[in-house]
């Protein structure tokens, strides 16, 4: 399960990041978190102070992967669509949900000023990237200019949000795929009109 160069730290990061992802912060006991590491109890204290230590560098590590990631899809493409459109139909494990996404709904976490504040920080930081990137499509000329780009970002966040609850409500990433794609067809720009001719007046023989 895990490659022989990862240290005991990072295979207790990487557990406690895959169990929070499945069991929340509840389910992810510290039982769990060691015999799926397969590391002992004395390894674990000796890198964290305890549960919320380790959860806490968990929930950070996830947050840092989804910003690259994010970075990464919107340094890609010649336009800001094609930027957005990257962002929203990258590849995903949709009915595993979001896993910065999933801890906004755990009240353990939500209740906790540590373990929320790098999950906040992740999704300020998504919204400001993508609201940055319709910023720049509105100045080009891409995007109409009534549109706002931080209510623009917000949307596109809510949009995939609300899709991974939908697909997981349903059991079908098709819930998801409509979403986006009725975002992106929203977002599209217009297709400039045809040139109209002007009418020729018939000549008089």
């Amino acid at each position: 399960m895990y490659g022989e160069v990862m240290s005991t730290q990072e295979r207790l990061i990487y557990t406690t990041r895959e169990l929070l992802w499945e069991r929340g912060y509840v389910g992810t006991s510290p039982k769990a978190i060691l015999q799926r590491a397969g590391v002992g109890q004395g390894s674990m204290y000796h890198h964290f102070t305890g549960k919320q230590d380790l959860a806490l560098a968990a929930i950070r590590r996830t947050g840092e992967e989804l910003r690259a990631t994010v970075d990464g899809l919107l340094a890609t493409g010649n336009t800001a669509y094609e930027r957005v459109e990257a962002y929203l139909l990258r590849e995903r494990d949709v009915l595993r949900g979001c896993p910065v996404g999933r801890l906004t709904m755990d009240p353990d976490v939500i209740a906790s000023d540590a373990l929320r504040a790098p999950v906040d920080e992740t999704i300020a930081y998504v919204k400001d990237r993508l609201a940055d990137v319709v910023q720049e499509g509105v100045d080009k000329g891409e995007f109409g200019t009534h549109l706002v780009p931080r209510d623009i970002a917000a949307t596109i966040v809510a949009t995939v949000q609300g899709g991974y609850v939908l697909a997981r409500a349903s059991g079908d990433t098709d819930a998801f795929d409509a979403g986006a794609r009725g975002l992106l067809a929203l977002l599209a720009p217009s297709p400039a009109p045809s040139p109209v001719s002007s009418p020729r007046t018939a000549s008089v023989p």
